[in-house]
């Protein structure tokens, strides 16, 4: 994958119970729409930091699934990610998102040989397609109910 990404790899276990204290410590503070500020203590001395309000709740959001053990990755929705990293965030294989992108489902754009997959464009089929198995569910569901399983 290009810059702009960054991936925390699956937590370990005494980083997920530091994570779970951290999220629940920072997520307290948070609530609030204005800057958290955090003071970090070390022997050379006190630096107090200014987070804003949206950049500490995705904190929370990332500390939280550390806690639960999953592996996290962050991208600006800039980023520019390969076929391989790209499939990779949808958990298909590589050859199945060549046929999205072929199929026009996903935007991509070429680079000399290759193909890259704006971030953006990724997570908005994801959306999508995340909505459109919720309602497929919903409808099983409702389906189910109709006939008393």
């Amino acid at each position: 994958m290009s810059s702009g990404v960054t991936t925390v790899p699956k937590t370990s276990a005494t980083d997920a119970a530091m994570a779970k204290q951290a999220a629940e410590a920072l997520d307290q503070h948070v609530r609030a729409s204005g800057p958290l500020k955090l003071r970090i203590r070390e022997a050379s001395g006190e630096t107090t930091l200014r987070i804003p309000a949206a950049a500490a709740k995705i904190l929370v959001r990332i500390l939280s699934e550390m806690a639960r053990g999953n592996s996290v990755t962050v991208f600006s929705v800039r980023a520019q990610l390969t076929t391989q990293g790209a499939a990779e965030l949808l958990n298909i294989s590589r050859p199945s998102l060549i046929r999205l992108l072929e199929d026009g489902k996903i935007e991509y754009r070429r680079v000399g040989t290759h193909r890259r997959v704006r971030a953006a464009s990724l997570m908005a089929y994801k959306r999508a397609a995340d909505a459109e198995r919720r309602a497929v569910l919903a409808e099983l569901a409702a389906y189910d109910q109709e006939i008393g399983i």
